[in-house]
């Protein structure tokens, strides 16, 4: 039975859910639940922190188990990761008052907070410089202004936080995360077809059907339009001199394209959602 890691809390636990369900698994009905058998598919679920999955999945004590690159990159022995999820993305920088420091040189020797200190200090050695790391579990852009730390390394997304705290971000991006399936060393029973399940529903998500009538002298044009995956399905109608054409495009930009193929000639233009793919 294969032993799958989810998050219990967290922005990663609710898309986490939905792909396992998409994907054809049970799930939790309670969520103080830490602890499912989905017998059917031959797997059982961990619901943990996720900040302590990467380091279950690492020990071998479970299988896989889904968790942030930056969670992963911060436990000293690492599981591998397999799959990127596509969900839950963060850029990692380092921030600290204006004008303080200019590039991650500079931090040699002086203290810099973050809530991930394992994935900072390997990235500053990586670059031959030794700084003193100062832990914390929660809002590091506090940390220079009560004077604990010279610098921090934390989450930016508009930046307006870091701001709010009176610093700026400089030197370069320390990582850029998001939602990872990782697994412990050696490959377990079921990780391919949980693996090739989440694939699937990635694809689903990213991908819709278009389905359109067209005139035949006009397929080659419509095809540089949409190419699909590998190749259109091009099917003959009853008037010979009109086709139907099924392709999988992707879901951004999907009105554009149907515009582009009415200008062209094409009409009952139809998208359909995919709710599972196996590609």
């Amino acid at each position: 039975m294969l032993r799958i890691a989810v998050p219990n809390k967290g922005s990663l636990s609710e898309t986490a859910a939905e792909m396992l369900a998409e994907a054809g698994y049970a799930g939790r009905r309670d969520s103080k639940t830490l602890h499912v058998i989905d017998a059917e598919n031959d797997v059982e679920f961990f619901f943990l922190r996720p900040r302590d999955i990467a380091t279950y999945v690492a020990s071998g004590a479970l299988d896989v188990g889904i968790t942030g690159r930056d969670l992963l990159k911060d436990v000293p022995q690492q599981a591998r990761e397999i799959q990127a999820l596509g969900f839950a993305h963060s850029t990692f920088r380092f921030a600290a008052p204006p004008g303080a420091f200019h590039g991650i040189e500079d931090l040699a020797g002086v203290r810099v907070a973050s809530a991930y200190p394992g994935l900072v200090d390997a990235f500053l050695r990586e670059h031959g410089v030794e700084a003193e790391l100062v832990p914390l579990d929660g809002a590091v852009e506090s940390a220079v202004r009560l004077g604990v730390a010279d610098a921090i390394a934390d989450v930016v997304e508009t930046g307006t936080t870091l701001r709010q705290a009176g610093l700026e971000i400089f030197g370069p991006v320390i990582i850029e995360s998001e939602a990872v399936l990782i697994s412990r060393p050696g490959d377990a029973d079921g990780t391919e077809t949980l693996l090739r399940r989440l694939r699937g529903v990635i694809v689903a998500r990213r991908y819709v059907l278009l389905d359109y009538d067209l005139p035949a002298d006009l397929v080659d044009q419509a095809v540089a339009i949409t190419p699909g995956r590998e190749s259109p399905t091009i099917s003959s109608l009853k008037d010979p001199t009109w086709v139907a054409v099924r392709v999988m495009i992707p879901r951004k930009g999907v009105n554009q394209v149907m515009d582009a193929l009415y200008a062209l000639g094409a009409r009952a233009l139809l998208v359909t959602a995919i709710h599972a793919a196996r590609l």
